[in-house]
Formats: structure tokens, C-alpha cells, sequence
């Protein structure tokens, strides 16, 4: 219970502040491994061992997760417009992905680079259209759910989705 307790502080406003140097996602990371320690019968695993016994993933994959679904509620207007920020879509036709790519946008700053509207570009854009065009939020967690079942950022928190054209899957330990 205290795990899911610790699980919901550390998601807390994600789509503001995601950490996107391997220090700090370390560091936020730790807290859940600390707490997963908690459990008795997963004491003496290791970390991703841990998280499998538990069904648990890590929090970079939730934060991700949590990105998309903020994505698909501004783009299918669920959010009032005057207060969501804009997603400009791609008017060119589209050969991969989905419908509502997005544009990405030249960033010169870290600032702006890891700011929600272009962290997510890249995901969103490799995700397909049955994906991106749910018809229900509900529908929509479901869809990717099933479509990342075998990401492995689930339980390593050192790899990105993969997928998206981001830089390499997975870092060294």
C-alpha cells in the first residue's frame, strides 16, 4: 500500500516537470527502488527483477505514458483550448504513424527541448492510427497499453521508447 502511496507523489505534475538528464531520472528512480525494497518477498532482487514480481513499471515509462494520454486529450479537444497549449499538426500527407503527426519544432535550448510540446512530438508521432484515433481516453490507454507491451523501458529505466527516433534505446549501466 505504501508503494503505490510513494507511486503517486512521484507522478505528480509530470507533464510540467519530467526529468530528462540521466542524474535526475536516477535520482527520482531511487526513491521507488527504495520502496520496492519495502516488500518483503522481492527484498533481495534486483531492481527490474523487483518490478516484474510487482507488475510494477518504472516511473520514466509512466511519465511517457502519462505524456501521451495529456497528448490525446488536447489534440481530441477534451481540454478547454483556451488553457491547453497547442499541438500544431502536419498538414503534409502522412506515409507512417498516424493522422495527427506532429510538427517538431527547431530547439536551440534545453529549456524549450525538453518542454511538454516537444518532448512528445517524437512519440506521438511513431505511435499508428488506431492508437492516436481511439474513441475514448479509456480506449485510447488500452490501444497503448497493448501497443507497448514489449517496450523495455517498462522495467529498465536506462532505454527510451523505441520507435521514435530518439537517440540510443538503451544506456549503459
Amino acid at each position: 500500500m505504501h508503494l503505490f502511496y510513494c507511486i503517486s507523489h512521484l507522478e505528480f505534475s509530470n507533464s510540467v516537470w519530467s526529468p530528462y538528464k540521466i542524474g535526475l531520472t536516477e535520482k527520482i528512480e531511487k526513491v521507488q527502488k527504495r520502496a520496492t525494497k519495502m516488500v518483503l518477498s522481492c527484498k533481495g532482487l534486483k531492481y527490474m527483477k523487483r518490478l516484474k514480481v510487482l507488475g510494477i513499471p518504472t516511473l520514466k515509462y509512466r511519465r511517457c505514458r502519462g505524456d501521451m494520454i495529456e497528448t490525446f486529450k488536447i489534440l481530441h479537444g477534451i481540454y478547454d483550448t483556451a488553457v491547453a497549449p497547442v499541438l500544431p499538426i502536419c498538414q503534409e500527407s502522412v506515409t507512417r504513424g498516424n493522422s495527427c503527426r506532429l510538427v517538431k519544432n527547431f530547439s536551440r535550448y534545453d529549456v524549450r527541448k525538453y518542454s511538454f510540446t516537444q518532448r512528445i512530438v517524437n512519440i506521438w508521432n511513431s505511435l499508428p492510427e488506431h492508437v492516436a484515433n481511439s474513441s475514448s481516453v479509456n480506449s485510447f490507454k488500452n490501444n497503448l497499453d497493448k501497443f507497448w507491451v514489449s517496450q523495455e523501458v517498462y522495467y529498465n529505466f536506462r532505454c527510451d521508447i523505441t520507435g521514435t527516433g530518439n537517440r540510443s534505446l538503451c544506456q549503459l549501466e
